[in-house]
């Protein structure tokens, strides 16, 4: 059995909601971890940078707010996410503020840094890296991560290529600590499957999207929920890292989803208007959007997912 920390024990399910650029928000956010799951949003959807206190200090009031209301049952703890990639100028100042407010859970993305890892368990908080393969696993934990998020084939934003067996099935041959799976994961009976696979906890991003609380037009929502995957791209053209993408967005940009060129992954980029129009005009999304039928409230989806979740459990006689 893993070595879960306290913060990640106790929740309704073993379901962490990923960050979304751009979309994600303290609403997100406040529901999700209402409903029993980890909330999460990158610290760049706060701009300007000043936002970020403002946020935080919503999320920590609300949340306390709701645990004094219900102590039998409080919500779940939020994460935040950090681009730790050196083209990210504000990573300095956006880990200040989770230290100020004592964020329990980060989540790192884009490279390694022990000194970033240093910094959040100064106060207790842990940091989960997500990586693609098994070589990023081993070095996001020798500079200290204490976890792992497994992003396999059919995730959404930045994803890597490998099937959630073989990730999954590597990076457990040698560590033992908490490990989340993402990629194309949207129904209870998958997050039920991510764990008999050896994950600790489904990471779910794209069906969150199509929520009420996100902040993403309503065509972006609605496309979600005509979407399959067959409607999935997978291309490093707009970030210079490979990610999937819907392919209705790409159209009416006017290009050619199914003709498009590769990109300088020395063009990546993570703190100009470069990046926003990539997110905001070509539309992030994962696989397994096909179950995805209605927007719906944050906590409505988490408890259809619960639902699910245990009548799964059920069928296989774990109850």
């Amino acid at each position: 059995m893993s070595n879960i920390p306290s913060i990640l024990q106790g929740l309704r399910m073993p379901v962490i909601g990923a960050p979304l650029f751009i979309i994600s928000n303290p609403k997100l956010v406040i529901a999700q971890c209402k409903a029993g799951i980890v909330g999460s949003m990158p610290a760049l959807n706060a701009r300007p940078a000043a936002m970020l206190d403002e946020w935080l200090s919503e999320i920590t009031e609300e949340l306390a707010a709701y645990n004094a209301k219900n102590p039998d049952r409080p919500a779940a703890p939020f994460a935040i996410n950090q681009i730790v990639h050196k083209s990210n100028d504000r990573l300095e100042h956006d880990v200040e503020m989770c230290i100020k407010y004592k964020v329990p859970l980060i989540i790192t993305s884009l490279g390694a840094r022990e000194d970033v890892n240093t910094a959040i368990h100064s106060y207790g908080g842990i940091v989960m890296h997500d990586v693609i393969n098994n070589k990023f696993a081993h070095k996001a934990v020798e500079k200290g991560a204490d976890g792992l998020i497994a992003v396999a084939t059919g995730a959404g934003g930045h994803a890597g290529v490998k099937s959630p067996f073989a990730l999954i099935q590597e990076i457990r041959e040698w560590f033992n600590g908490p490990l989340a799976l993402s990629g194309s994961i949207a129904t209870g009976g998958a997050v039920l499957a991510a764990q008999a696979m050896g994950a600790d906890f489904a990471y779910i991003g794209s069906p969150f999207i199509a929520t009420h609380e996100a902040n993403a037009v309503e065509e972006y929502k609605q496309t979600i929920v005509e979407s399959t995957s067959d409607d999935i791209v997978y291309s490093n053209l707009f970030t210079g890292v490979h990610g999937n993408y819907l392919a209705p967005s790409i159209r009416k940009a006017g290009l050619d989803p199914e003709n498009l060129p590769e990109s300088d992954p020395s063009k990546m980029s993570f703190s100009g208007d470069a990046k926003t129009k990539a997110w905001k005009d070509i539309w992030g999304c994962g696989q397994g959007i096909g179950v995805i039928r209605d927007i719906t409230g944050a906590g409505e989806f988490v408890d259809k997912l619960y639902e699910e979740y245990a009548a799964a459990r059920e069928r296989l006689q774990l109850v």
